[in-house]
């Protein structure tokens, strides 16, 4: 499949990468939560929920970076802009979206707003942004309480479960953008009233500049200040040491106010404020029906216009904007800006039509676009030098001393300033090094210079650690992810031929050598007992095991993890790979190529039977593979979970053509021998399968292989109507292991946790989660690949309908796919719990891609906008035959 990258879209892109024009200087770089955050937190133990609330975070004056709702920033979030709104009931303006603390809530933090990414290009040079703002109070009190009195065994209490909907009173507020130029861009704010009644609505758009003044010694303030007026709008000019000047052209308003983006020390601390124009001015100016008392203050460093509407029932209201560096006298706000806009809309069209197959229905087609524009709205501006969180700044009072011991304290060579794929920009506003490996490969469709740089960018000496690894996230970075970076590199190298007809060879040398380091850490670190067999800890899946696997093993014994093994064992065939990839241009890395090689084999052995004593991970009766541990007394106990941790082995599957390594003779002397001597030794061989023109290396033997899909594909298991299960269905009753007279176990738990490891609000424990899914079904292309028609399936298990695997991951892909499309009550099983109102005429056409699903019904769960990972979604239909 070759993309057409000759549409207007794609010629930006390549304006901006050969540096002729910067079209992504602007974006929707700007997070949805910047309080609750490490980043924000000065505490002494490290409580980042308590250190910096939601309540504080309209007074308080943030370091690292800055939120608002559908906002957009310059790439260095320099100057700011979002929309504020308020309908005279709350007691606040809805500045920032609002949601649960983890402690507060019942299964971890969670958003509890209405919103929607409903598109956006690569350059952004159009986005559309929907906000559903109810016209009655917002339940912000009931929301926590009613949360509070809940358990873990119950469900969450959502936004849409209050009656602050009903009647449909709230309105649906549109923002779009649309980009004239690099530095000139529009803004239409739409608002519809969806309700019966007549209903009153205040709108802020909000400019402000960054407070890094209060901060840094050297840092210039900038200024905000009233300038030329017309009959058709109003403007203020913009200046700024760095940025330079801009100009903000906005149509008529009742009122403006200019205040300063600094802290209310009368509100947080109880110190008298030096001025009453700091960063909450505008809350106590509308609610208290202050503004006249500011009419004559005309500069500052935030801003708002505001419109005071009443907006009929059924009817609607446009507001139109314009941020730029030049300055307009004429054709700012009128038919040239509805000219743009539809122009930008037209393009959008275009590049996606570029993209997305003209095969698919047109449900599909909505769900790819809804997909995409999600995960190019979650870029954001991502800041920490972690010198400067530890020391503190001069301008400031010194942490305690604490936290030079405390959490991250040993990454004092992490410096981060960039724009980063999120996996979600409210409840996970902090990039994460597993699921970005994901991220980046639907990124390839959209942008795939952006894509390439973002893996690179984690391999950079300012990113990862001296020692090799790789950070994990902002609240533990030597928490220990998923070796899955070199399998994404992989995969987008392929698909950039694959897409443009390019091999980026330099790509995979720059990657290779930093991730052989990060390897490198893996050996060292995370294999205790050299004995090929890895531990890595909770490896992401949260709550997984029966007992937290990062810490307090029982019995201070340790745990050989089949799933940090089987990780491990994809990541030397991932880095065998790109070394036979670059040895057809570059013959000095054909070494490398049997070096891994010879450690996937003595993996494999291990995982399968580690010597005499040793029975391996795999239990014939059962065919499943187990985690074992291993206790001081050198006793071992398989743990006979069924779950995704046995089904990791399927990934370490690399089949290779003969195209590939004809010119590393090298390499086949050496695996020639390597699997001779293991025959010899009459040991595990995992290069039992070679053929005319191609070589399957795995984890699983063929035999083994058709016993563990057996397993897979049973729907009293793994297999779901809607993908594949974390965990077995046959644990609904629970599963307990004695270990010296202590009882761990776990049940199947389709939906939220009930645990609170790992903060509570992931669950590994039975939901469907679409990244593993994607991993299953390129595994199963593999073995189709090379098995062919040979090796057929019942899927279902014992169904007596047999396929070949390649019908099996196409069947797969169609059970994931259906979680967001339409079934024939028109209703989608990502919208489970609020299926009627998802039905209704203002809803039916809204996706939502949550971070994990339903194990039994698909509904969505956890983060509501994880487009991150789940935003694989895209590539799965773009693979389905």
């Amino acid at each position: 499949m070759h993309l057409n990258i000759n549409t207007k879209e794609h010629v930006r892109l390549k304006e901006n990468y050969a540096g002729h024009k910067k079209w992504l200087k602007w974006g929707p770089y700007l997070s949805e939560r910047q309080w609750g955050t490490v980043r924000e937190d000065y505490s002494e133990g490290g409580d980042a929920w308590n250190f910096f609330t939601h309540d504080q975070a309209r007074s308080k004056v943030y370091r690292w970076g800055e939120d608002g709702i559908a906002g957009i920033s310059d790439e260095f979030q320099k100057l700011c802009f979002s929309v504020s709104f308020w309908n005279t009931k709350d007691d606040i303006l809805k500045e920032r979206l609002f949601g649960l603390t983890g402690p507060e809530g019942n299964h971890g933090e969670d958003c509890k707003e209405l919103y929607y990414y409903l598109d956006n290009t690569p350059s952004h040079s159009y986005m559309k942004y929907l906000y559903k703002y109810t016209q009655n109070k917002y339940p912000y009190k009931d929301l926590v309480t009613v949360n509070a009195l809940r358990n873990r065994d119950d469900r969450e209490f959502e936004i849409l479960d209050s009656d602050v909907f009903r009647d449909n009173a709230y309105f649906d507020i549109f923002v779009e953008y649309a980009k004239a130029n690099e530095e000139d861009i529009l803004i239409e704010i739409t608002i519809f009233n969806r309700g019966k009644n007549i209903a009153p609505l205040y709108i802020l758009p909000q400019l402000w500049f960054r407070n890094k003044w209060m901060f840094i010694e050297e840092e210039i303030k900038p200024n905000i200040s009233k300038s030329e007026s017309s009959n058709e709008f109003d403007s203020v000019e913009l200046s700024h040491a760095e940025l330079g000047t801009y100009h903000f052209y906005y149509q008529k308003s009742e009122h403006e106010l200019f205040t300063e983006n600094e802290n209310n020390t009368e509100k947080l601390w109880g110190v008298p404020n030096n001025s009453p124009f700091v960063k909450d001015l505008f809350h106590t100016a509308i609610l208290e029906n202050k503004i006249s008392q500011f009419k004559d203050r005309k500069h500052g460093t935030k801003f708002a216009p505001i419109y005071n509407l009443e907006i009929a029932a059924g009817g609607k209201h446009v507001i139109k904007l314009r941020l730029c560096k030049e300055k307009l006298s004429k054709n700012v706000l009128n038919k040239s800006f509805d000219t743009i806009f539809n122009t930008r809309k037209k393009e959008a069209d275009e590049f996606y039509n570029s993209i997305i197959p003209a095969s698919l229905t047109e449900e599909v087609k909505q769900i790819q676009r809804q997909s995409y524009s999600g995960m190019l709205w979650s870029k954001q501006y991502y800041n920490i030098d972690i010198i400067d969180w530890l020391e503190g700044d001069k301008k400031q009072p010194t942490p305690p001393r604490a936290r030079k011991t405390g959490r991250n304290a040993q990454w004092e060579t992490l410096n981060n300033e960039d724009i980063i794929s999120m996996p979600d920009k409210w409840e996970y506003p902090w990039y994460a090094a597993w699921d970005l490996a994901f991220h980046c490969i639907p990124f390839c469709y959209l942008d795939i210079e952006f894509a390439k740089n973002q893996l690179l960018l984690f391999l950079r000496e300012w990113y990862m650690h001296p020692n090799g690894q790789i950070p994990a996230y902002e609240w533990s970075f030597s928490d220990v992810n998923p070796p899955v970076h070199g399998m994404s590199c992989l995969k987008i190298y392929k698909l950039e031929f694959d897409l443009y007809g390019k091999k980026d060879i330099e790509f995979l040398k720059k990657a290779f050598h930093k991730l052989c380091l990060n390897f490198t850490w893996w050996v060292n670190r995370k294999d205790t007992h050299g004995k090929n067999v890895f531990q890595g800890g909770f490896l992401g899946l949260d709550n997984i095991g029966i007992f937290d696997r990062s810490s307090n093993i029982p019995q201070g014994g340790h745990l050989e993890q089949t799933d940090g093994t089987s990780w491990m064992a994809m990541y030397c065939l991932n880095m065998l790979e790109i070394a036979l990839e670059i040895s057809k241009k570059d013959a000095s890395y054909e070494p490398m190529t049997t070096k891994f090689f010879e450690h996937f084999a003595l993996i494999s052995q291990s995982l399968n039977k580690i010597g005499k004593n040793w029975v391996g991970a795999w239990n014939e009766d059962e065919g499943f593979f187990y985690d074992i541990l291993v206790l001081p007394n050198n006793t071992y106990k398989p743990l006979k979970v069924r779950s995704l941790v046995g089904l990791t082995t399927l990934f370490a599957t690399l089949l290779i053509k003969k195209e590939l390594y004809q010119n590393s003779p090298e390499f086949i002397e050496r695996m020639n021998w390597f699997n001779q001597y293991l025959l010899k030794q009459k040991s595990y061989t995992i290069v039992e399968n070679i053929k005319s023109d191609k070589i399957l290396f795995h984890l699983v033997p063929k035999n083994r292989l058709k016993k563990l899909l057996h397993t897979l594909f049973d729907e009293q298991e793994f297999l779901s109507e809607f993908g594949i299960r974390s965990t077995s269905k046959i644990h609904q009753n629970g599963i307990f292991e004695n270990i010296d007279g202590e009882l761990y176990g776990l049940y199947y738990e389709p939906a939220e946790s009930t645990t609170g490891i790992f903060g509570g609000n992931s669950n590994w424990r039975g939901p469907i989660w679409m990244n593993v899914n994607y991993m299953i079904i390129q595994s199963l292309r593999s073995f189709y690949e090379f098995y062919g028609e040979e090796l057929k399936v019942e899927f279902p298990s014992n169904s007596g309908n047999l396929m070949d695997l390649n019908q099996v991951a196409n069947e797969l892909s169609k059970r994931l796919i259906s979680i967001f499309k339409p079934n024939h009550n028109q209703e989608r099983a990502v919208n489970g719990l609020h299926a009627e109102t998802y039905k209704s005429e203002h809803f039916k056409d809204l996706i939502l891609f949550y971070e994990y699903f339903h194990g039994d019904n698909g509904r969505g769960i956890g983060a509501s906008h994880q487009t991150g990972w789940t935003g694989i979604i895209t590539q799965i239909i773009n693979e389905i035959e």
